[in-house]
C-alpha cells in the first residue's frame, strides 16, 4: 500500500472519529428536544413507542420512511380521536422504537421487512388491547399496513394507504439509500451526515417531500427531523428502503386472494416519490375490495395537503368494515 493511500485512510479514520463525537452530541440534543410522546412498551425485549388517544374502534397509524409517529400527531390524529381510539407507532429503528434483534450495528446491511415490522407492531398492539383495527399507512408505512393485513386478514377490519408503496417499481432508488444502507456508507457517510447536515439542507429536504405543496406552518419544528438524523435511524432507513423491493414482489402476489378486507387508497396525482401509476393504480385492480381516491395536483403528503379527503377515506373504511 502506498504512502498516499495510507495517509488518505488515516485522514478518513480521523475525520469519521471526529464526526462521531459531533454526532453523539447532536443525537443527545435531539433526544432531549424530542422525547417520547407516548408510552414505550417492552415487546420481547424490543422497545416500541406507542401513542394512544381517543375512544371508539381501534385505528392504527404507521408512518413512512425517515419519519416517526409525530408525522400523525402533528395534525391528523387529533382530527380522529373523537370517534376512534388512535394508536400511532414508531417503526423499528425510527423515533423511539428499537431495531429488531439481528439488525443494525456497524457492518450491517439488512433491513427489517414489512412483514417483520408488522409482526412487531401487532405484538405491541396486542399489549394495548387492540382488536380488529383499521390500519393506516403512509408511504413506506403503506407497505407495512398491507403486510399487517396479509398476515392477519381475519383480525384486520380495514386498510387505508396514503401515498403508499404497494407494487414493484422500475429503475433505481435514490443514491442516498444505497449509501446509508451499505456497510461502508453506514460506517463512514452516516456519521458525517449526522454530525454535519445543516438545518437549511434539512428544511429543503422536507420541502421536497411536500412538493408541489408547502409544509404546513409549524411542521418542521414539530416533526423531529433531528431524530431521523441519528446514526441508527439513518442506517435503519437506508437498509429498510434498500431491501424493500423483493419483499414487495412477494407481497404483491397475495393481494388478490388475501386482502379481502375493505381497502381505501388515497394518492396524489403529483406524487413523484411514490408515483400513483406504479402503485395506487395497480393495487386498486389487485385487491378485490379496493377503492382509489385520486387527488389531482397533490403530492406525497395527502394527509396534510388533502386532510378532508383523507379523513373521509378513513371514515369510509370504518363504515365499509361495519364499525
Amino acid at each position: 500500500m502506498s504512502f498516499a493511500i495510507k495517509a488518505s485512510l488515516l485522514l478518513l479514520v480521523a475525520l469519521v472519529a471526529g464526526c462521531s463525537v459531533l454526532a453523539e452530541k447532536r443525537e443527545s440534543t435531539a433526544r432531549e428536544a424530542y422525547p417520547p410522546l407516548g408510552q414505550v412498551l417492552d415487546v420481547d425485549g424490543t422497545r416500541v413507542h406507542a401513542w394512544v388517544s381517543g375512544s371508539g374502534p381501534d385505528l392504527v397509524l404507521i408512518h413512512g420512511a425517515g419519519g416517526n409517529l409525530r408525522e400523525f400527531t402533528f395534525d391528523l390524529a387529533g382530527q380522529l380521536t373523537d370517534r376512534y381510539r388512535v394508536i400511532a407507532f414508531d417503526r423499528p429503528g425510527h423515533g423511539w422504537t428499537d431495531r429488531l434483534p439481528g439488525y443494525g450495528g456497524l457492518g450491517s446491511t439488512k433491513g427489517e421487512s414489512p412483514m417483520e415490522q408488522a409482526a412487531l407492531l401487532q405484538k405491541a398492539a396486542a399489549k394495548l388491547g387492540v382488536e380488529r383495527p383499521i390500519v393506516v399507512g403512509h408511504s413506506y408505512g403503506g407497505a407495512v399496513a398491507l403486510a399487517w393485513g396479509l398476515s392477519q386478514p381475519e383480525d384486520t377490519a380495514a386498510l387505508v394507504t396514503l401515498g403508499g408503496v404497494s407494487n414493484p417499481w422500475p429503475g433505481e432508488l435514490d443514491r442516498l439509500y444505497k449509501v446509508t444502507g451499505s456497510a461502508v456508507g453506514g460506517a463512514t457517510v452516516v456519521p458525517l451526515i449526522t454530525a454535519l447536515a445543516p438545518e437549511k439542507r434539512i428544511d429543503t429536504a422536507i420541502a421536497s417531500i411536500f412538493d408541489p405543496q408547502d409544509p404546513p406552518e409549524g411542521y418542521i419544528d414539530y416533526i423531529g427531523a433531528e431524530l431521523t438524523l441519528r446514526r441508527e435511524a439513518l442506517r435503519a432507513n437506508g437498509q429498510q428502503v434498500k431491501s424493500l423491493r423483493p419483499h414487495i414482489v412477494e407481497m404483491e402476489r397475495q393481494y388478490a386472494t388475501v386482502l379481502t378486507m375493505p381497502l381505501e387508497i388515497v394518492h396524489g396525482t403529483a406524487d413523484e416519490t411514490v408515483p400513483i401509476d406504479v402503485h395506487a393504480e395497480k393495487i386498486v385492480t389487485q385487491a378485490p375490495r379496493a377503492n382509489l381516491t385520486r387527488l389531482p395536483g397533490i403530492g406525497h403528503m395527502p394527509h396534510h395537503a388533502a386532510r378532508a379527503e383523507t379523513l373521509a377515506a378513513i371514515d369510509r373504511a370504518a363504515a365499509r368494515a361495519g364499525l
